[in-house]
């Protein structure tokens, strides 16, 4: 974190992810004495912040010029955003940088369910974290275990509620933002059609995943897990336009080297709409490509059973790769991702991969989790009540030093010890004020 006095902190939230979690966690910082603002794009953002804040409604290639305005007259020092690959928060970075800001970026956790991402300047492949095991042997030494976090509890309901809520306000209001585009591929009130049509065919996908699965159980199999189509990480970090490219590129490499008798199984995120539809787009190909027998395709499953008993996973550059190092399973990475560093993840290329899948070193992985906890990750999540409010209490931790979530100097030979001094001072003159006043549901005002 750069040198920035704690009474001089000034705070600007841009997009932040579906739900309350922005406004409630700004509520907080206000209530510190910090001064907050904001800036909405579109009418979802004016649902979430129902307070007051700054609208932009001119294009994106004025949005630079605007930003700058915004941050030079109110003296911004800190700028939180959720995702660091929409065009917006792209260009908010370049000038946040050139003005020596603080950038707080928010994604769902690298390791799921009870974490959330947190990382100054960058996430994924835009991401400040080593990637040189001999430093992460190092950095790693320095730190204690993981320490044990309280499970959280979540809703998918939740998590629909609040995207249905926000894309319908963002409709609704468009004619206030004419320009704002978004940065989803498909149209929101598709993807919510999709959604519907996916509930209504629960049972189907549940006798058909059944049939699939007794396949799965009688031959080994490679198990490649979807990314959303809509994911930036797609398009920011990959060689891919979309996902269906990066799916058609795995299984022409699985037909022409994937050993005799094994099966590839692609399984969907939970999150995908089926908009449109991937058992057609995959019969399809497999026929084509003459596997039709060797392919499973799942709608639902667990994902960690799936990974766990498979001979490999390949992902773009899901998080999803995170579960099956940490079973030992061989993880190939397409794309960018922050795991794929030499002695975690296959090095080689895709088609040497499926017959010699080279599994990730015990000793380098645990060394990267415990400096990617250190660093990068935050316990709570957006799915419910009690999970917002217990990321709320740690993005303040983190945002204001307590010792308990200390950045890792990323310099060989950094100290540790002299960064837990500053920001046990830090933390000290905040222990007052940080409290459990964001307790579960805390209410704007509580």
């Amino acid at each position: 974190m750069k040198d920035i006095g704690i009474a001089k902190r000034r705070f600007l939230f841009l997009q932040g992810p579906q739900g309350s979690f922005f406004w409630l966690l700004a509520q907080e910082i206000s209530q510190l004495g910090y001064p907050v603002y904001r800036i909405n794009f579109n009418g979802g953002d004016q649902l979430d912040w129902p307070g007051e804040a700054a609208n932009y409604r001119g294009r994106q290639a004025g949005w630079n010029r605007y930003l700058d305005h915004f941050l030079r007259d109110n003296r911004i020092t800190d700028i939180l955003l959720f995702g660091d690959c929409r065009p917006l928060h792209m260009a908010a970075h370049g000038m946040a940088k050139l003005r020596g800001i603080n950038i707080h970026v928010f994604e769902e956790g690298y390791i799921r369910p009870h974490w959330v991402t947190m990382e100054p300047d960058g996430v994924n492949g835009h991401s400040t974290l080593p990637r040189e095991p001999e430093v992460l042997l190092n950095h790693a030494a320095q730190l204690p275990p993981i320490p044990p976090v309280k499970a959280i509890t979540a809703s998918f309901r939740r998590r629909m509620r609040d995207a249905v809520r926000y894309y319908l306000a963002a409709s609704l209001n468009r004619w206030q933002f004419p320009f704002y585009r978004s940065h989803r591929p498909d149209w929101p009130i598709a993807e919510t059609a999709g959604w519907a049509l996916k509930y209504l065919r629960q049972r189907v996908h549940a006798k058909r995943d059944a049939a699939a699965l007794e396949q799965v159980g009688q031959r080994p199999y490679f198990l490649f897990p979807l990314q959303l189509n809509s994911d930036y990480q797609i398009r920011a970090h990959s060689p891919f336009p979309s996902m269906y490219d990066a799916v058609l590129h795995v299984m022409e490499s699985f037909a022409r080297f994937a050993p005799a008798g094994t099966q590839l199984v692609i399984k969907e995120h939970p999150f995908d709409c089926q908009f449109r539809s991937w058992r057609r787009f995959l019969d399809r190909e497999s026929r084509w490509l003459g596997i039709a027998n060797r392919l499973a395709h799942v709608v639902e499953g667990d994902l960690n059973t799936l990974a766990r008993d498979s001979l490999g996973m390949v992902t773009v550059n899901s998080t999803s790769g995170t579960l099956g190092l940490s079973q030992g399973v061989p993880v190939f990475v397409l794309g960018s991702a922050i795991y794929a560093i030499p002695g975690i993840t296959h090095q080689g290329k895709l088609d040497e991969y499926w017959a010699a899948p080279q599994a990730p070193d015990p000793q380098i992985y645990d060394a990267f989790q415990r400096v990617l906890h250190a660093r990068c990750l935050i316990p709570g999540g957006f799915a419910s009540e009690s999970a917002v409010a217990t990321l709320i209490r740690s993005a303040l931790a983190r945002l204001f030093d307590d010792p308990a979530h200390i950045p890792v100097k990323m310099e060989m030979g950094g100290s540790i010890a002299a960064d837990q001094a500053a920001a046990a001072q830090a933390a000290a003159e905040a222990s007052g004020t940080i409290t459990a006043s964001a307790s579960a549901g805390a209410s704007a005002g509580a």
